[in-house]
């Protein structure tokens, strides 16, 4: 069937990802992943694939009903057209899978949000109509020499369309044959089922708006935050006996980016006279002799430093979800086993450190002592990558 012009959605190619970046955070996202991954026959591909993937090889991505294309780089100078191809649904299906859209407003209003629920998808399958694809479902095609099925480039392209299934639900429904404006035309169209109490109740009242027509209006934007990034002007005074005026304008500097800070996130923040001086050295590049203190505000604040200086025993079930990710974000070989001490992971020459606002903060030994390495991630695996 020839592609809807139409009805094609553009996107940007995907810059390269930083090391440990993962593939569909969504279920459906992961459904669409495992029906390509189940079907290809070379592990080989699949990981040179991944490599292509995030290292930003693939062009910008056309999605037309049935279609998935791009044109993918492959560093020497050249250049391969790939498409995968998706079975589009029938006019039949489509009224089974609206029926079951509009049968329950939450489904609307899920789908509106970004979300594909998991008993909408059930209950479409039970009428007949496969939302997700299964093996086989994925047809690659791509002028490169390669006789892969997929072939690298094409698996590069399904693994970044994960991406944009992640983000909008919306991708998979135009793949199978109808976009977004579309399907919500034809819901407003029909409306939430009514039990005969209602109608009764409902006898008479005003005739109100459909709630079908209601959820496809989507979300207004929230209004503009209050403008107070005012900017800063320096104090002007006049040398005094007695007065550093230099200090004395840092000093104001800092309070003045202190109270825009607090007014920007609307919390209090009770430094110690410790930390205080810490955040000056960190802001103003004053050499107070706390070299480490300074590198571990600048990474994270106060928690920063405070990982910096003390230990603490996170919750066993706070560890246990970290292990998880470390396994779960780690490729080839399983991950180093950490020699752990409450909320410290060493191994070799790096060590993880647990902040008390839930991530993961690097260090590095240097002359005997662990120093700042980084900015945190809630991800360890990030971190070791």
């Amino acid at each position: 069937m020839k592609p809807d012009v139409s009805a094609a959605r553009g996107f940007p190619a995907f810059p390269r990802q930083r090391a440990g970046a993962r593939f569909a955070t969504s279920w459906w996202g992961r459904a669409w992943i495992k029906a390509m991954e189940d079907t290809s026959l070379d592990h080989v591909l699949l990981r040179k694939g991944r490599a292509y993937a995030k290292t930003g090889q693939v062009g910008p991505i056309t999605v037309s009903p049935g279609r998935l294309a791009a044109v993918s780089e492959t560093g020497y100078d050249a250049e391969y057209h790939t498409v995968v191809r998706v079975e589009q649904l029938g006019d039949a299906d489509w009224e089974r899978f609206l029926d079951q859209v509009a049968a329950k407003a939450g489904h609307i209003a899920a789908l509106l949000d970004g979300d594909m629920p998991h008993d909408l998808v059930r209950a479409a399958a039970d009428a007949g109509v496969p939302l997700l694809p299964t093996v086989g479902d994925l047809e690659p095609e791509c002028s490169c020499p390669d006789w892969g099925h997929p072939c690298k480039h094409a698996a590069a392209l399904c693994y970044q369309a994960s991406w944009l299934l992640d983000d909008d639900p919306f991708v998979l429904l135009l793949l199978r044959g109808r976009g977004r404006p579309e399907l919500v035309e034809a819901l407003q169209g029909r409306s939430l089922p009514t039990s005969p109490a209602a109608a009764a109740g409902a006898a008479g009242a005003r005739q109100g708006t459909p709630a079908a027509e209601a959820f496809s209006l989507g979300v207004p934007p929230l209004p503009e935050p209050p403008a107070v990034d005012v900017a800063f002007t320096p104090l002007e005074l006049d040398p005094a006996p007695g007065v550093e005026v230099a200090a004395l304008r840092v000093l104001a500097a800092s309070a003045s980016a202190r109270a825009r800070e607090l007014l920007v996130s609307g919390r209090s923040a009770a430094l110690s006279e410790y930390q205080d001086r810490v955040r000056l050295a960190a802001d103003h590049d004053l050499d107070l002799g706390l070299e480490a203190a300074v590198r571990a505000w600048r990474y994270g604040g106060a928690t920063g430093l405070d990982v910096l200086e003390s230990a603490w025993t996170p919750p066993r079930q706070e560890l246990a979800r970290s292990r998880a990710l470390l396994e779960a974000g780690w490729e080839g070989e399983r991950p180093p086993a950490p020699e752990a001490w409450r909320n410290r992971w060493t191994m070799g020459e790096t060590q993880l450190r647990y902040g008390r606002d839930g991530r993961w903060y690097p260090f590095e030994r240097r002359d005997g002592r662990w120093w700042p390495a980084g900015p945190p991630e809630r991800d360890p695996s990030v971190l070791l990558a």
